[in-house]
């Protein structure tokens, strides 16, 4: 079995310690055929291709041509893959582009949304890994690093910034996720977006009434289903009024105090 007790100093477990490179291979002998590296690689493809679902011990360690009991001297436990994999499927933060230099708090923070929103529609299996802890691992940790960063000359405590990025984060995990739910169900009745859109105004319409439901009818009449609106839509307005609120806070904290009678 792998180490399983916790480093003295980081409270981790040793997968997490080497993946910080804190932990040596915890093996002697000569150099194995697996690595933490050669997991990790091969559960990422596996969810990449078949869905978190599919990615087990077992499973991983059939992908590798190993043993399922090999596995367990790099990793204690399939939850600790989880945090592994995830690490590796948001990746570091790509770097800003030479203009942010110039760039106040509000471009900065959107940015960071922007970013994390890519990933996750470029990887959606890393929504379906349970949450069960804080950020950890290296690459999670370079993302709160560039989040903070961002918040620098806000004037906001740093429990505000800390808790602006939860706020922030959680709604671009919630619209990656909701996007990745409905293109799944989408895909799977073999429809294309604009004949969903469409049946679903149909729906409305045969179930709602100008006398019943006003507010429904309006929205109908509208053509806000209509095909080829902007998907992006929905996403830029709750991040702009989300920045909005912040903004409101941050004019609170960076106003002079008022002079003393």
């Amino acid at each position: 079995m792998a180490e399983s007790e916790t480093g003295a100093e980081t409270g981790l477990p040793a997968s997490l310690e080497m993946a910080w490179g804190l932990r040596e291979r915890p093996v002697k002998g000569p150099r194995p055929a697996l690595t933490l590296d050669r997991i990790i690689d091969a559960a990422v493809r596996l969810a990449a291709a078949e869905g978190i679902e599919a990615v087990s011990m077992g499973r991983v360690a059939k992908e590798l041509g190993a043993s399922t009991m090999s596995l367990y001297r790099y990793v204690a436990a399939k939850e600790e893959l989880y945090i592994l994999m995830a690490d590796a499927g948001v990746g570091s933060p790509p770097p800003l582009p030479e203009a942010a230099a110039d760039w106040d708090w509000r471009e900065l923070i959107g940015a960071w949304a922007r970013m994390q929103r890519t990933v996750l529609q470029a990887a959606p299996w890393i929504l379906r890994i349970p949450v069960t802890g804080p950020p950890a691992s290296p690459n999670e940790v370079a993302w709160m690093e560039r989040g903070l960063a961002a918040l620098a000359g806000t004037g906001l405590r740093e429990d505000e910034k800390l808790a602006t990025l939860m706020l922030v984060g959680g709604f671009v995990r919630n619209e990656a996720m909701l996007r990745a739910d409905l293109t799944e169900a989408i895909a799977a009745g073999g429809l294309s977006p604009d004949q969903v859109l469409g049946g679903y105004q149909r729906t409305l319409r045969a179930l709602t009434g100008p006398d019943r439901h006003p507010a429904v009818t309006r929205l109908l009449d509208s053509g806000v289903f209509a095909a080829g609106d902007d998907p992006d839509f929905e996403f830029r307005f709750g991040l702009e009024r989300l920045l909005d609120g912040l903004a409101a806070l941050v004019g609170e904290r960076q106003r002079p105090a008022a002079p003393a009678d």
